[in-house]
Formats: C-alpha cells, sequence, structure tokens
C-alpha cells in the first residue's frame, strides 16, 4: 500500500510521550521540531495512530515541504499536489496557517494563497463546475518556518481530545490528551491503585481507566479522513475498529478512585465515566483533600490541583499546597505525580520533587512535579510487565529509568535501610519518613520522660495538684514541652531550626508523640500536640482546631475547664499556679481588678479566698464566657459581686474615676496582640509603663498590682511607676516543675 509522510501534533513538552505512543503502535517516529513528530505510514497507520494515539492532538498528512520565498512559489508548487486524491467535490476545505521567521508574514493572504491553489487544481481535476463547500470538512495547514512552506492534509479532523465522552463543561477542565500523557509520565499500572485527589469532572481518572482496559481513545468517534475521497482506505479503518474491539480488556484488577470536595463535578464526572465505558471501573467520592488516605500500597496520586489562576484565592491555595506534605505522608509507598503552574510549588510542600516535566495546560505553563515513593516488590514488577500492552508506553521501563537517575542524584541522601522498630521503610517515602538519628532521639527522649516521671510522681500529690509540666525542652533535639492535665498530656511543640522536610518533622513528631504516650502510660485519644510559635499578634490565643475537647481539671482545690484541643494554651497557664496562691491570700475582703483576664484563673482564686468584689476585663466575648464557667464550676455566680467587662484593659482603666478603686490589680498581658477590635496594637514593651501608671491611681493606698509579661527581651519602665514600691517575685513565682526559669517574668508593685 502506498506510504506517506504523517505528523502527529502534540502540545509542548509532550512529544516523547506521543513517541512512545507511535513505537508502541510499531512506528518509528522523531521530532521534526516542538510538538511535530514525523513518521511514515499508508492508510491503516492513519486509522490506527487516530484511534489509539491519546496524548497527540492530529494526525497529518504532509503533502509538500518546499521553498516559498514569495507568493508565486507559494501558489505553484501547492496548485500542482494532487488534492483531487483527497478531497470530495463537496468537502469543506478550510485552511490554518501559520508563519514563522519567513518573508511571507501575513498569514491571512498566505492562507488565501493555498485555498485558491487548491481551488484550481480541484475544479480543473474533478468532473464539477463548482465547489459547494457543504460536506465533511477536509482541513489544509499550511506552515511556514525559515521560508520553507510545509503543507499537510488534517486526518483527525476535531481535536483527538474530543474522545466523545465529555459532553459537558466545566470551570478549569484539563484536556484529556494531558490527562493522559499524566498517567503514562507515572509509575502507574493497572494492577496499582491510583487516586486523584482532585479529579474535577473526572478527566485523569477516566483517562487512565481506559489506559488500563487497553480502550482506544478514538472508538467512540469518527474522524475527517473517512470522508475522504480516497476509497482504498475503508478497509484500513474497519480492520483498525475491529482491532480496538478485540484488544479491550473486560474490567481493571482494582477500580481507581477519583476524589473532590464538590459535589456537582463528581456528577459531571459520573456522567462522563458512564459515557466513556468505564463505570464500573472507577469510585467517586466527595472528600476534602484533608481526609486523603489509603491501605493499599504502592500506588500513585495523579493530580492537577487548582492554582489560584481560574479557580480558588492565592491565600487559600497556599495553604492548600502547605498542607500536602502532611496528608501525603500517610501514603508511604505511593509516588505523587502534581500538575500545577505554581513555580512556588516545591518551597510550599518544603522538599524538591524528583523530576519536574514542563508541560502546558492550554496556555498556561505548568511544571509536573514527580515525587517518587519506594520500589516496588520485585514480583509486582514482574507481574505488572505481563500486563503493559504494545498500545500504551512501557510503565516498567519508565519506573526503571527514572528511578536510576534520581537514585544516581540523590547519592549519599539515600535512607538507611537498617533502623530499628521499623521506624524507616527500606526505601525512602516521597514524603515524609524518619531520618536515621530519630530512633535515637526517640530513645533518649523516652529515657528522660521516664526519669521525670519517676520524680515528679510524688510531688505533685503532696500538694493537690493535678496539672503540672513534666518536659521542658531537656534535650535541645526534642524541643518539646509536655504537660499532664489529669489523664491527659498536652504536647506543645517550639519552634528549632533543622534539615527534615516538612512531612519528614511530621513523622518525626509523630514519634515522638507516641514515645510520649507509651512511656506516660496514656491513651493516644488523651494526647495532644500544639505547634507553638515565636509569638507573632495574639497567636497564642488564635483556634487552631475546632474539636471541643473540653475538661475540668482540679488545681488548689479549685475547678477549672480547659480545652485541650482548639487553641495553643488550653486555658490555665500552669506557670503562674504560685502567682494565683499569692492573690488568693490577699484577697480576703478586697477588691480585685483582673486587667488581660483571658478565662479568669486569677479570677476563680480571687474568689475563693474571699474576695469582697472581682471585676475581670477582656475584648473576647469567648474568654468573658469562659470566666463565668469556671466561677460556676466553682459556686461562684456572675453579678454584682463579680463581674465581667468586654472591653480594652487600657480604655476601661481610663475610664474609671477616682472613686472606684481596687485592692489587688492583676495584670498579664500579651506580648503584642493586633486584634481587629484594638484601635492600636498593644506591644507590652511600649505600652506597659503608662497602662502600669494609670493603674496605680485606682489602686488604694497599699495596694498592690501582679504583673507578669512573657516578654524575653522586657525591661520594666520604672520611671513609670516613681513613688510606687517595686519588687521582682519571677525566682519565687516560679513552679518546681518549670526547669525554664524564664517561662515568665513577674513584678510585686505596691501603691
Amino acid at each position: 500500500m502506498t506510504s506517506f509522510q504523517l505528523i502527529a501534533t502534540c502540545a509542548f513538552g509532550l512529544e516523547a510521550v506521543v513517541r512512545r505512543e507511535l513505537a508502541a503502535l510499531g512506528y518509528e517516529a522523531h521530532v521534526a521540531r516542538p510538538g511535530r513528530l514525523r513518521f511514515e505510514g499508508d492508510f491503516s497507520a492513519i486509522a490506527r495512530t487516530n484511534l489509539w494515539l491519546r496524548s497527540a492532538d492530529r494526525v497529518l498528512i504532509e503533502l509538500a515541504a518546499f521553498a516559498a520565498a514569495d507568493f508565486d512559489a507559494l501558489f505553484e508548487t501547492t496548485r500542482e499536489l494532487p488534492g483531487e486524491e483527497w478531497i470530495a467535490a463537496d468537502a469543506a476545505i478550510p485552511v490554518r496557517g501559520r508563519s514563522h521567521r519567513s518573508q511571507l508574514t501575513s498569514v491571512p493572504a498566505v492562507q488565501r494563497t493555498v485555498k485558491k491553489a487548491i481551488v484550481e487544481r480541484l475544479l480543473g481535476r474533478l468532473p464539477v463546475l463548482s465547489l459547494p463547500e457543504t460536506g465533511p470538512a477536509a482541513a489544509v495547514e499550511i506552515s511556514l518556518v525559515d521560508n520553507v512552506a510545509t503543507v499537510d492534509l488534517d486526518t483527525t479532523g476535531q481535536g483527538l481530545h474530543r474522545r466523545g465522552y465529555r459532553t459537558l463543561a466545566a470551570a478549569a477542565q484539563l484536556r484529556e490528551t494531558l490527562a493522559a500523557a499524566m498517567v503514562q509520565l507515572s509509575f502507574w499500572k493497572p494492577e496499582r491503585p491510583l487516586v486523584d485527589p482532585f479529579c474535577g469532572t473526572g478527566t485523569i481518572v477516566i483517562e487512565a481507566a481506559m489506559l488500563g482496559r487497553r480502550l482506544a481513545p478514538g472508538r467512540n468517534r469518527s474522524f475527517a479522513a473517512e470522508f475522504w475521497n480516497a476509497k482504498p482506505q475503508a478497509s484500513a479503518w474497519a480492520a483498525a475498529r475491529a482491532e480496538a474491539a478485540e484488544l479491550a480488556l473486560p474490567s481493571l484488577p482494582q477500580r481507581i478512585i477519583g476524589c473532590d470536595a464538590n459535589a456537582e463535578s463528581l456528577k459531571l464526572a459520573r456522567y462522563h465515566a458512564e459515557r466513556a465505558g468505564v463505570a464500573a471501573d472507577v469510585h467517586f467520592q466527595q472528600h476534602m483533600f484533608s481526609e486523603l488516605s489509603s491501605s493499599r500500597q504502592y500506588g500513585c496520586v495523579i493530580t492537577n490541583p487548582p492554582y489560584g489562576m481560574r479557580m480558588g484565592s492565592d491565600e487559600e491555595i497556599e495553604a492548600l499546597y502547605r498542607s500536602m506534605p502532611d496528608v501525603l505522608r500517610r501514603l508511604k509507598t505511593w509516588s505523587h505525580f502534581i500538575l500545577s503552574a505554581r513555580p512556588d510549588l516545591e518551597r510550599l510542600v518544603g522538599q524538591q520533587a524528583d523530576r519536574r516535566r514542563k508541560l502546558y495546560n492550554g496556555r498556561i505553563p505548568c511544571t509536573l512535579y514527580q515525587f517518587f515513593g519506594p520500589r516496588p516488590p520485585r514480583q509486582d514488577d514482574d507481574h505488572g510487565e505481563q500486563r503493559v500492552s504494545r498500545h500504551r508506553p512501557d510503565a516498567v521501563m519508565a519506573e526503571e529509568q527514572g528511578r536510576q537517575e534520581i537514585e544516581s542524584a540523590r547519592g549519599s541522601e539515600t535512607m538507611p535501610a537498617n533502623m530499628k522498630d521499623g521506624c524507616v521503610e527500606k526505601s525512602r517515602p516521597a514524603f515524609g519518613g524518619l531520618r536515621e538519628e530519630a530512633a535515637r532521639q526517640a530513645t533518649e527522649f523516652g529515657n528522660r520522660l521516664s526519669k521525670l516521671a519517676r520524680h515528679l510522681r510524688r510531688w505533685p500529690t503532696k500538694r493537690g495538684i493535678t496539672c503540672y509540666r513534666i518536659y521542658d525542652r531537656d534535650i535541645p533535639e526534642v524541643p518539646l514541652a509536655v504537660d499532664r492535665y489529669e489523664d491527659a498530656l498536652h504536647i506543645a511543640e517550639y519552634e528549632r531550626p533543622h534539615v527534615r522536610t516538612p512531612a519528614e518533622h511530621a513523622d518525626w513528631l509523630d514519634l515522638m508523640v507516641k514515645t510520649a504516650a507509651e512511656v506516660l502510660e496514656t491513651a493516644k485519644e488523651n494526647v495532644f500536640v500544639k505547634h507553638r510559635q515565636r509569638q507573632r499578634g495574639a497567636a497564642q490565643y488564635d483556634r487552631v482546631a475546632d474539636q471541643q475537647v473540653l475538661r475540668v481539671v482540679h488545681e488548689g482545690g479549685l475547678k477549672f475547664q480547659v480545652n485541650l484541643s482548639d487553641y495553643v494554651d488550653t486555658g490555665l497557664f500552669l506557670d503562674h499556679r504560685i502567682t494565683r496562691s499569692m492573690v488568693r491570700e490577699l484577697a480576703s475582703g478586697a477588691r480585685v481588678l483582673n486587667l488581660f483576664c483571658y478565662t479568669g484563673a486569677f479570677t476563680v482564686y480571687a474568689a475563693s479566698g474571699g474576695a469582697a468584689e472581682t471585676v475581670s476585663v477582656d475584648l473576647s466575648a469567648n474568654y468573658l464566657e469562659w470566666v463565668e464557667e469556671n466561677l460556676r464550676l466553682n459556686g461562684f455566680s456572675v453579678g454584682e459581686q463579680h463581674q465581667l467587662v468586654r472591653a480594652d484593659s487600657r480604655d476601661f482603666v481610663e475610664s474609671l474615676s477616682r472613686e472606684r478603686l481596687f485592692d489587688i490589680a492583676v495584670v498579664d498581658p500579651p506580648t503584642f496582640s493586633n486584634s481587629k477590635r484594638l484601635e492600636d496594637d498593644w506591644e507590652v514593651q511600649r505600652d506597659h509603663g503608662p497602662l502600669l501608671a494609670s493603674v496605680l491611681k485606682i489602686l488604694q493606698p497599699g495596694g498592690i498590682m501582679f504583673f507578669s509579661t512573657n516578654s524575653r527581651r522586657f525591661k520594666l519602665d520604672e520611671a513609670a511607676l516613681s513613688g510606687a514600691t517595686v519588687r521582682e517575685i519571677t525566682k519565687q513565682t516560679i513552679p518546681e516543675d518549670f526547669r525554664n526559669k524564664r517561662i515568665h517574668r513577674c513584678w510585686r508593685i505596691m501603691n
């Protein structure tokens, strides 16, 4: 049969994928220029490539390539081409054109010239007087590059991405050809699990299912070449379609999973899967990305998350990408292939990809970030090789090549395989894993906890203390604070430089938390972990979760409600235990003012000490409700005797008349606050002087103010306290269980 010069076009970056697809079909191709692969084939090749190519855009016949520095040369040479062998008398003849680095720069003029030449040829060779152009299209492409004209005939018609199953549109849909390429660039095989956690309308999932079942992507559509004059091709198309039907597999070994938070997108995904004939091979679930998990091994995450361009705000997208390491580390043996237009993805996830590939999603430049997980067992590879079809790239070969390149690049960074207690996989996970020193650190941490727990076992019982600090960053490599809240542990992690990726660090922290729970014999559900950063704004009061794990604990014969789950601090500052007792000892018959009262622990102590009146001031309605609950737990009620005031403490003090005098004032402000309810930010170093001077004015002669701060670089403004007796009592107020003697600073200021 006649052999033709054929061209497969594709998006930039997919040339290697299309070349492998052509090789799997038995056609050797080479890249003529970016986005164009040239190969030879007959009518059978035209039919088979149109039916089977998953990542190409079109299949063209190259009718001629010739020098064309002027319109005469372009017209005359084009007119000599045997268009009548292909183009029917009634065919529509659209002409697409482009010009690059050529003298003929006007693309419309080039298109008109080529169209005129083709029409003259057809009128001279076909038994017709006119060309109505009412029939199927026979599209012609004219390309001028460096004064060389290439005339191609489009055999495809509508682009190859038009599989026929996606008839309903949605926002930011991924083109089918790109989705198929992503699957082929991954390590996925039908025997392995595959999940797309941002599946949208299901394109990646459906393309993978079609690939795994060897379903020809063009089996349910027609192509332009089927309507041409060239009669010998009819049998070629029939044979190609019969071959496609014969090679199709009945089902996949396991279903592919698509997840998305949007229910409407999932409706479209299920509809598209049904039309594509793979509904039984896929399963769509409505889930947030944070819920992603799987018990299956050696799978692939292949996904196209939002970029913040067409969907989602930039702040939301950054938060999403930052969450990826913590979510994907759950899939210890999986590999991950993430297409994104964000050049900062690696910065946001905190580690470099093992491989990157530049691609285009429509006109948006993107990168396919590839994070390789552990190599699957050899028997899985052997079994997988038997399933690889000649109609898809060899995934086993691609994986082997990719891993060899990455392992040579990693060199000594490869994770050791001989760590104790199963702390690390035999091969490094894509996200997470434990470094060699983690086992040693866990052992040292456990030994230290055990020793401290023995030391503190009797001390709190004798003093009626049920909430206390056990461990306080004793080992520099393990910068945690571990507090006992009766039957629960509250673990705070402090910022400290380290070389772990975010996912590795999360695994490391899990190991330390597990160690603490085991050594201190605490159930996993009773361990609560927080991340304590350097104080910025009112961060220590910000809500970090919404689980509402509320407990009532005991201290000094009193009851306090603590929230162990939702805030960095629980609602009861354990380091002020002694200071609270000092206030109670002085409170009998006194009028007590508690500024920046937080959850009112000082207020409860004062009330239990017999205070005649308490006034608790805070800007937060939530914390004032908490104060009320703590008073109620101890038999006190809000009213004339125990008043709650929602106000800025500075404004409240300034508003008081000289008749309203207190005997005791407690001032325990945050280091910094930029609450939206404040007209001016609060900064303790800058603002404490004027505030304390104002508080002194509303204290009775001989009245006492307790002032404390957690600011490490704080310097008391003694000039603002002129005339008062000022004594620092920090050493007396640090409890025995706090080995950090700089946990706070405290002063007793007498009027």
